[in-house]
């Protein structure tokens, strides 16, 4: 079972809009485009991510940084600068002053700033919409991730930078699958660093008693898994298994099962139009009333509220 792949999979960018800003000193962007991913990377000079509500993120020339939306976030060369630049999804790209003027584009496609001349070259890729971006994988992300440059990929990132200057037939598609390809290569490379504390669905290559597990939850939640008949899969005791998998994932066996149901209950409430009982079934829950108790513990919410909120076009409001 590789869980990442499997949450990957249906994340397809389809008019991923990218652009490779040039600023000049002391520059301020505001980004408010209620993007659910976007990925940023400096390619000269330092940058300062700060999201809606937390701490300040610095960003080195060479590092990727993933963000997690649709919350609005700033992007700077210092946190003293107040925005200059509120981008949208209607206006992702801030023309620079000359080509404002000029009434035309004055730099190469998808090239936007404030100075043509401009020392700090940053180049950033958003998800439009929320296909396939499901919670279960939104939920495993802090609000901004950094991957240093000595751990991503730079040729991927060399490609984009080059990629995005280019006006070319069927340019909008290569874009869209370079978005792809450096989320994925970007995500991997976070989760492997240990100090990340990967999710405990992350575990491509383990075969411990605690991993055996896992998989049998992921492959088929809706079997009415116990402690015991999880161990038996495992191939160890009850009382190993109960041990293990609270010191390796943090929380008991059944703790962690109800979590999983309930992010790929809100997965199928947003992207199917199942009922809330036929999602009950699907995920475990006899009934409906025992997906909404559990849904509501964990989230804040029932599943109608839930899926009424992302109709909406937002996010769940817990």
């Amino acid at each position: 079972m590789d869980t990442l792949a499997e949450l990957l999979d249906g994340v397809r960018a389809r008019g991923a809009v990218f652009t490779r800003t040039v600023m000049s000193p002391q520059w301020s962007l505001r980004f408010a485009s209620g993007a659910h991913l976007t990925l940023v990377a400096a390619l000269n000079g330092r940058v300062r991510i700060t999201p809606a509500d937390g701490e300040p993120t610095e960003l080195g020339s060479g590092d990727i940084a993933v963000l997690r939306g649709p919350a609005p976030y700033t992007v700077a060369e210092d946190g003293a600068a107040p925005p200059a630049r509120v981008i949208t999804s209607a206006d992702y790209c801030a023309r620079t002053a000359r080509a404002a003027v000029a009434g035309e584009p004055a730099l190469d496609p998808r090239t936007c700033g404030v100075d043509e001349t401009g020392s700090a070259l940053l180049v950033s890729g958003a998800y439009e919409g929320r296909t396939g971006i499901g919670d279960r994988l939104l939920d495993a992300l802090p609000d901004v991730l950094v991957v240093p440059e000595a751990d991503s990929d730079r040729t991927l990132l060399t490609l984009v930078a080059e990629e995005v200057r280019r006006d070319k037939p069927g340019q909008q598609a290569v874009l869209d699958r370079l978005l792809d390809l450096i989320l994925v290569s970007t995500l991997r490379a976070w989760f492997d660093r240990p100090r990340n504390h990967a999710p405990a669905w992350y575990r491509p290559t383990d075969d411990s008693a605690v991993a055996r597990a896992l998989r049998l939850m992921h492959d088929d939640p809706a079997h009415p898994w116990t402690v015991a008949s999880l161990a038996a899969g495992a191939g160890v005791s009850r009382s190993v298994l109960a041990r293990d998998f609270a010191r390796h994932v943090g929380e008991p066996p059944m703790t962690h099962l109800a979590t999983w149901r309930v992010a790929l209950a809100a997965d199928l409430l947003r992207d199917t139009d199942d009922t809330v009982g036929a999602i009950a079934h699907k995920v475990g829950y006899s009934t409906t009333f025992a997906l909404s108790v559990a849904f509501k513990r964990h989230r804040g919410i029932t599943p109608t509220q839930h899926r009424a909120a992302t109709l909406r076009g937002r996010g769940p409001s817990a």
